[in-house]
């Protein structure tokens, strides 16, 4: 009889934890007749333009910058990339709020300048900002895929007379249509799941309404539709899956040295989204800075943002090493591992809607911390477990080996050979849970205990009051925070740039 590894009953149990949300769901949907009305198909009708608009925005930009991060030689390339990442480093939401004060009439640029300007909302508004801010996941994961295949092809189509644009068109771009893929899918995942974009632009998507739905106590039908909601997340992620990935060993990767007019060129395609994406909104959080101070601001919203985040970031590494450990040692615990995607895969909306039940239930939860760091947790368990994970699959099994066969038991071998290796990837992987639940608006507004204000909750109830200018402190702060989860990102992107680089000297 084959014994199930140590980590199996943890990680089945963790898996068993992250499918309770969506079980709440379907038994909160079942009391509601209302399976779909004409209000749905509007929000969905929304919802899907949103995202269809989104990704395709952000190929059209991501794509290009892909190629020109990756081949082309310019001055100053690492800056390049940064500049370029660099909306990953505000979340959406303040982008949103900063593009609708600062466009339109009476808005900070007709006031600074008196330039009248039309105003950002409804669908193009929420279309523009959610392409500003996701189009660098296009960007990089196509950039990843580009650094990855061999120039060789290129040059024989060159050799037979075909342009460079048609080789990049029809040679280079094919075979890179899985990091374009990938990095579309997660923009879809990002538009789905966001809920300050289109509440602050007014735009009647799944998660505004659903917050609506609560807010008027009527959970059943705010599951309803998160449930519709998750169906088209499960649409989006088996759509990605079906595209095939192409396999081919690297090699010498393309090198192009523009003109000087074509460098030109290229920063005037660049500034604008530059511009628009992340000079703007600093300089809106600036003048605000300047106008009205902290402007009532208390840094117990910071402290109370940090020491969530913290928890969540620690209970997930916690949790992430069996279900890592579990999905490296077999096939049933890869099953457990991808269960556990699952809670990264719902909308911070539609988690808090299950939680809120769930506190309902068990009034000893009901607005307490707890099951706020609950929601961080099985939000984003599989950042700690994917960076865990990796970093254990890289650890030299003979290393276990030799210790087993000095005696030391399986418990030894992992206390003092295993779990010290792994300890870089368990710190990334608590960083990236940190900065993420720092950020997290929806679960937050949900489910934090009453008087409890959070950075992000703070930016939106000053946006609700209309008092604008007492934004900056907490935007500022949350940027701040969101740049470091990007330089720690960029540089995992550098070293995993360095091994391919590698591999190809050897």
């Amino acid at each position: 009889m084959t014994r199930w590894p140590k980590s199996y009953p943890l990680a089945l149990l963790i898996a068993l934890l992250a499918l309770v949300p969506v079980g709440v769901l379907i038994g909160l949907a079942s009391d509601t007749a209302e399976l779909f009305d004409a209000h749905n198909l509007k929000v969905l009708t929304n919802t899907l333009l949103l995202m269809v608009f989104t990704v395709f925005g952000s190929v059209l930009i991501g794509v290009p910058l892909a190629l020109i991060t990756a081949y082309v030689q310019m001055p100053w390339r690492k800056l390049w990339l940064v500049i370029l990442a660099a909306p990953l480093a505000m979340p959406s939401y303040i982008g949103a709020f900063t593009l609708y004060a600062a466009f339109g009439p009476g808005g900070e640029i007709a006031n600074l300048m008196g330039v009248p300007t039309p105003s950002v909302n409804g669908l193009a508004g929420a279309t523009l900002v959610m392409t500003l801010y996701s189009y660098p996941f296009v960007m990089l994961t196509t950039r990843a895929s580009l650094l990855s295949l061999d120039t060789s092809l290129v040059n024989a189509a060159r050799t037979l007379g075909m342009s460079m644009s048609a080789c990049l068109w029809r040679v280079v771009l094919p075979r890179a249509v899985t990091g374009i893929a990938a990095g579309s899918s997660l923009v879809a995942l990002y538009t789905l799941s966001d809920f300050g974009t289109p509440a602050i632009m007014r735009l009647d998507t799944f998660t505004r309404v659903i917050f609506v739905e609560y807010n008027a106590f009527g959970l059943s039908q705010a599951a309803m539709l998160s449930l519709q909601l998750l169906v088209i997340v499960g649409l989006v992620l088996f759509l990605e899956s079906r595209v095939k990935s192409n396999h081919e060993k690297p090699g010498r990767h393309l090198s192009l040295w523009p003109g000087f007019w074509q460098k030109l060129s290229m920063l005037l395609v660049v500034m604008p989204i530059t511009l628009l994406a992340i000079v703007l909104p600093l300089l809106v959080f600036g003048v605000w800075l300047l106008r009205e101070g902290t402007g009532g601001f208390e840094f117990s919203y910071a402290w109370n943002s940090t020491y969530a985040s913290m928890l969540a970031a620690l209970f997930a590494v916690i949790l992430a090493v069996p279900v890592a450990h579990a999905a490296i040692a077999g096939r049933a615990g890869r099953w457990m591992e991808r269960v556990t995607y699952l809670g990264f895969g719902v909308p911070g909306i539609v988690m808090g809607t299950a939680l809120v039940y769930i506190g309902l239930q068990l009034p000893f939860l009901y607005q307490t911390l707890a099951l706020l760091v609950i929601a961080y947790i099985l939000r984003f368990l599989p950042l700690a477990v994917g960076s865990v994970r990796s970093t254990a699959e890289g650890l030299d099994p003979s290393l276990v080996k030799a210790a087993r066969l000095l005696g030391a038991s399986p418990r030894e071998a992992f206390q003092r050979i295993t779990l010290p290796l792994s300890l870089r990837g368990m710190v990334a992987g608590a960083a990236l849970v940190f900065l993420e639940a720092m950020r997290e608006l929806p679960a937050t507004l949900m489910l934090g205990p009453t008087g409890f204000e959070t950075l992000a909750t703070y930016l939106w109830r000053v946006y609700e009051a209309g008092y604008f200018g007492r934004a900056a402190i907490p935007g500022l702060l949350l940027v701040l925070m969101s740049a470091l989860g990007l330089a720690l990102m960029l540089s995992g992107e550098r070293r995993a740039e360095f091994d391919v680089t590698e591999d190809r000297h050897r």
